[in-house]
Order: C-alpha cells, then sequence, then structure tokens
C-alpha cells in the first residue's frame, strides 16, 4: 500500500510533468501566432517565473525545437476511435506504425531534441551547474498513452507487474531511439526498420498474453 511519502513523491513529480507540458504548450500557441518568443515571454503565456522555464529547459532553442512536437505525436483517442479490434497485437503494430511514420518525417528535430535532452542529463550526472536538478523531467512521456490505448482490450488479462513490464518493453520499440539504432547502429532505412518493430512489437504483445493466460 503506498505511503503518504510515497504519494507526495508521485504528486511532485506529476506536477513537474504538468509543469513541463504547459511549457512546450505555451511555446507552441506562440509560434502559432507567427512569433519566435524569448524565455520570458513563454513563462509568461505559462504562467510560470523565468527561474522556474530555465529550470526545465536550458536554453530557449531547446524548447522551441520540441514545442512543436507535441502536435505531431499520433493521438491515441483518435487513432482507436472507430477501431473496434480486441486483438491488441494487431492494435500496437497499428500503433507503432503511427509513431514510426511520425518519427521519420521530424527525424531531423527529434535528433535534436534527444541530443539536448542527453547533454542535459550528463551535466546532471556531472554535477554541473544549470542542468537543473535530477529532480526536473528532461523529456515528456508521449510514447505510453500511445501504448497504454493500444492494450486496453487486454488489460485486465495482465497483472499489474506483467502489464508494466509489458509498457516499459514496448516503450523501446516506439520513438526516435529505435530510429537512431537502426539508422546510425544497423545501417538500416525506415523501411527495414519498420518491418522489425512490427514483428517484435507483436511479438511481445503475444508473448505477454500467452505467459498470463498459462499462470
Amino acid at each position: 500500500m503506498p505511503t503518504s511519502a510515497t504519494t507526495k513523491s508521485a504528486g511532485r513529480s506529476n506536477q513537474r510533468l504538468r509543469t513541463r507540458k504547459d511549457l512546450l504548450a505555451a511555446a507552441a500557441r506562440l509560434l502559432k501566432e507567427g512569433r519566435t518568443p524569448d524565455m520570458d515571454a513563454v513563462a509568461a503565456e505559462a504562467m510560470v517565473s523565468r527561474a522556474t522555464a530555465y529550470r526545465y529547459f536550458p536554453s530557449i532553442e531547446a524548447l522551441l525545437i520540441e514545442a512543436p512536437l507535441d502536435g505531431e505525436v499520433p493521438d491515441a483517442a483518435a487513432l482507436f476511435a472507430s477501431d473496434k479490434s480486441t486483438d491488441a497485437a494487431e492494435r500496437i503494430d497499428r500503433a507503432e506504425a503511427s509513431m514510426h511514420e511520425m518519427t521519420y518525417r521530424n527525424e531531423a528535430k527529434l535528433r535534436l531534441m534527444l541530443a539536448a535532452s542527453i547533454e542535459r542529463k550528463a551535466k546532471a550526472i556531472g554535477g554541473e551547474g544549470g542542468a537543473g536538478g535530477d529532480d526536473v523531467p528532461v523529456r515528456q512521456n508521449r510514447r505510453t498513452p500511445l501504448i497504454e490505448a493500444a492494450l486496453a482490450p487486454v488489460r485486465d488479462r495482465l497483472a499489474p507487474t506483467a502489464y508494466a513490464r509489458l509498457c516499459a518493453a514496448l516503450a523501446m520499440i516506439f520513438g526516435p531511439e529505435s530510429m537512431v539504432v537502426f539508422s546510425d547502429v544497423l545501417g538500416l532505412d525506415a523501411r527495414a526498420a519498420r518491418k522489425i518493430k512490427s514483428w517484435a512489437a507483436q511479438a511481445l504483445v503475444r508473448a505477454a498474453i500467452k505467459e498470463s493466460a498459462s499462470r
């Protein structure tokens, strides 16, 4: 049973994620207005202090690189709005296909975002100033809502630990990190990468369901 300290910690973590998302949303709104805002303008739009904004983003450039990406991520509700399928493997493949297309379409921006988050984390680990602190999230979790929506038909068939493990395993397949592995490490193009990810994602789902049924 969660302790009060655990609950408070989770609450603070959720608040920090909301603050980061609010800053991204504020920057996106200003960009849509045709403006190129500075950090003061974004902070004011998000109704936080300038110092708070800099805790979450080391520079206005890092913020403006990531801000447009929120609108590019597939919307889980829209993706499955007319999908009555209960085949979780097929649904996860559909979800990954949509994320795959978005990832390769925005490859340049996502690579810059990854570089910024890696540098920020490295500074935090190295104890350098201006990294925001370990309590400040360096990334948004945009893939989990999509994964959870795809797995909705089998959610109640999996134990909580098995479900969490499956979501975590699938998270390694979704998103720009896998693109970097396939492209830079393995030298595979987007089409080849998609085929392998399709196979892997569906295999993980089917394995988790089979394991759960055998218990």
